[in-house]
C-alpha cells in the first residue's frame, strides 16, 4: 500500500492528485504541521528535513515530491500521464515538471519563509517583492507556453499540469493577484479535475 504522509496544502498534493488520475490504490496519513511535531523524532524518521510531505511504498520512502511522481508514473503509470522516455515530448515533460518546483516553487516558499521569519512591521518588503517579481516571470513563461494549447505539453493531460497546477495554486494563494489569462484558464481547467478536487481536500 502507498502511503502519503501530508498536511492540508503542502506539495503532497502532488502525490495524491497522480494517485487519482493514475487510479492506484493509496491512503493517506495526515500529518500534525507544527513546528514541535515536525522536528520530532518521529518524524524526521520519516522525513530527514522535518517537512512535509513524504511517500512510503513498502521498503521504499520519499522526501522529494516530484521525485515521488516520476517514482509512481514509472511504477504504476503503464504508460500514462508521461510521453514515451528518451523522446523529445520526454524531455520537455521533465523541464516542466521540475521546473514547477525548483524554479516557479522556490521564490513562493521564499515569501512565505520570510513572513514567518519576519511577521508583520518586521518583513522586509524589498525582499519580498523582488521575490514576487521571480514568481510572475515563472508564470508568464507558463502563459507563453499555453499559447497554441490546453496543457503544458499539447492537448493531452499529463503529470507535468499536475505539478504546475499545484505551484500555480500555491502562487495565487501567495501573491493575491490575478495571474495571466491563460494560466488562470489554465488552472481552472486543472482545478476542475477530480483528482485535484480531492487532492486538495486532504
Amino acid at each position: 500500500m502507498i502511503t502519503v504522509y501530508h498536511s492540508p496544502g503542502t506539495r503532497g498534493i502532488r502525490a495524491i492528485w497522480l494517485c487519482e488520475e493514475l487510479d492506484i490504490e493509496y491512503e493517506v496519513e495526515k500529518i500534525d504541521f507544527s513546528k514541535e511535531y515536525r522536528m520530532s523524532e518521529d518524524w524526521l524518521n520519516i522525513n530527514p528535513l522535518g517537512k512535509v510531505p513524504s511517500l512510503r511504498d513498502g521498503s521504499l520512502l520519499m522526501f522529494e515530491s516530484c521525485a515521488m511522481m516520476q517514482y509512481l508514473l514509472d511504477r504504476y503509470g503503464k504508460g500514462q500521464l508521461q510521453p514515451l522516455p528518451g523522446s523529445l515530448d520526454h524531455a520537455l515533460f521533465l523541464q516542466w515538471l521540475w521546473f514547477s518546483e525548483a524554479t516557479f516553487a522556490r521564490p513562493i516558499g521564499e515569501i512565505v519563509n520570510h513572513r514567518r521569519e519576519f511577521p508583520g512591521d518586521l518583513e522586509y518588503p524589498d525582499v519580498v517583492e523582488e521575490m514576487k517579481s521571480r514568481t510572475i516571470k515563472c508564470t508568464l513563461a507558463v502563459d507563453n507556453a499555453l499559447q497554441d494549447r490546453d496543457f503544458i505539453l499539447g492537448n493531452e493531460f499529463s503529470a507535468a499540469d499536475i505539478s504546475l497546477g499545484y505551484t500555480i495554486r500555491a502562487a495565487k494563494r501567495v501573491l493575491g493577484v490575478k495571474l495571466a489569462d491563460r494560466v488562470e484558464s489554465y488552472f481552472d481547467t486543472l482545478s476542475r479535475r477530480v483528482g485535484f478536487k480531492v487532492a486538495v481536500d486532504f
